[in-house]
């Protein structure tokens, strides 16, 4: 193998390290399980069942807002410091601990919701240094190849990041997470003597997250190497910041970039809100349990694993645009099935008591949220590769993170509006579907090609 191709695999491997945290964590297994200690912890303050549940989904949105908002404003900083000192491995070190730490101790959220609010800090914290590491281990993106290869090489490791999702899933749905009755998919309890009356077997989620993540880190930090600046900079905080402020300020003449940021910030703060919601929804609405939720986890994770290979390769023959385009429309369609649909009626029309119909749309929702979702983080990537200036990576990633986390307080904060003026957890959704829409709208003045022929001017 090729130093080259091992730095590519390297590169690759923190999908695979660190997508657990999203399948398992966000969507799947912990978030849902946050939900549903959280609507018992607040029914017994005396709430009732809707108002308890609408409250689980406020708290699930705040700590979401906060964290985004965090990482919105701290990214392009700390990208711009990474490009003038020319070191993006420390920074990637750095979040990784604090990653591993923080959700281990999940562990601490019992049944009963003590803990409740210190779990949900842990967890966005947790999120925080997940998010700030992908953006230096997307900045060293450009490094890897060509246009065309970028694109390519952006969709295979998405796709093998939700390979390691899928697989882990399976393990945990398989020998760890318990149902009402206290044992696994497989019908057995717990692996370990972990006690299923404590929920210990689905608890294990943060341990297991963290330790998968130590473990498949490993090929990264030995195969990928920061690249030296041709010419270092100095990165006193008074360099970095007029360094930033002139990148900042030429966004504004760079009409496609310009464009492509916003448009990507509305359309990804919507699938965001889709990932964050999507297991806590099937609790609430669908009152599904852990593991019919993992289940619609597993065909989510292996549709977006296919589709998000196949999107790498209409990457490297069409570009990220189109893929861009097609995949937005389909979530679309996605979020006005969940506006619609509850497990008593699909859009007005009432389903019999017992229904199936809401389940299996749902997981058919499951595979388009997860394929759509994951083609349209890769293909934004590549697009990204195209409006990024060669000296100024970190920076442009870290632009790039402004975009999609500075209105990251959006979705959630509308969700949440949404959800208490409505009292129902469906029709909270509501903004997502605008955010989806304005963000397609926006898409129309993006050069399919990037921007690079502006570089000269900057």
């Amino acid at each position: 193998m090729t130093s080259s191709k091992k730095r590519i695999w390297g590169w690759m491997a923190f999908d695979w390290a660190a997508q657990p945290f999203y399948t398992l964590g966000l969507t799947f297994i912990f978030g849902p399980y946050f939900a549903a200690v959280a609507a018992e912890y607040y029914l017994g303050t005396g709430l009732d069942s809707g108002a308890a549940k609408a409250q689980a989904q406020s708290i699930w949105s705040a700590g979401q807002t906060i964290a985004g908002l965090f990482i919105a404003f701290s990214a392009p900083f700390l990208g711009a410091f990474a490009d003038n000192s020319g070191r993006k491995m420390p920074w990637i070190i750095f979040f990784s601990i604090i990653y591993v730490i923080t959700t281990f101790m999940l562990w601490g959220l019992t049944p009963d919701g003590a803990g409740l609010f210190w779990a949900l800090i842990l967890f966005y914290v947790g999120f925080v240094a997940a998010e700030s590491g992908l953006n230096f281990v997307n900045a060293i993106l450009p490094s890897l190849g060509s246009d065309e290869e970028v694109g390519r090489i952006s969709g295979s490791a998405a796709a093998f990041g939700y390979w390691g999702g899928v697989t882990a899933l399976f393990f945990m749905l398989l020998l760890m997470a318990e149902n009402e009755q206290g044992v696994t998919l497989l019908g057995n309890p717990p692996l370990f003597g972990l006690d299923p009356d404590l929920r210990e077997g689905t608890r294990s989620v943060g341990p297991f997250i963290a330790i998968w993540y130590a473990i498949f880190i490993i090929p990264f930090f030995l195969w990928v190497r920061d690249t030296p600046p041709a010419q270092p900079k100095s990165t006193s905080l008074g360099a970095v910041a007029r360094d930033l402020g002139a990148t900042l300020r030429s966004v504004f003449r760079r009409k496609s970039l310009r464009s492509f940021l916003i448009g990507s910030m509305l359309y990804r703060d919507a699938l965001n809100a889709l990932y964050a919601f999507g297991g806590v929804y099937a609790a609430l609405v669908l009152d599904w349990q852990t593991i019919q939720i993992g289940v619609f986890g597993i065909i989510a994770a292996i549709a977006a694993a296919i589709t998000t290979w196949i999107a790498g390769l209409a990457d490297q023959r069409y570009g990220p645009k189109p893929v861009i385009i097609t995949m937005v429309w389909v979530l679309i369609a996605v979020s006005a099935i969940i506006i619609g649909m509850s497990r008593e009626q699909f859009f007005g029309i009432p389903l019999a008591e017992g229904s199936k119909l809401p389940d299996i749309i749902f997981y058919l929702c499951g595979m388009a949220i997860g394929g759509a979702g994951g083609s349209v983080y890769t293909a934004s990537r590549s697009m990204m590769v195209r409006h990024t200036h060669p000296e100024r990576p970190a920076e442009a990633f870290g632009l790039f993170a402004l975009s999609g986390k500075a209105t990251a307080f959006l979705a959630p904060a509308l969700i949440t509006l949404f959800t208490i003026l409505t009292g129902n957890t469906q029709l909270g959704f509501l903004p997502v579907l605008i955010l989806f829409l304005t963000g397609l709208f926006l898409l129309r003045w993006v050069n399919k090609n990037g921007d690079r022929a502006e570089w000269s001017d900057i």
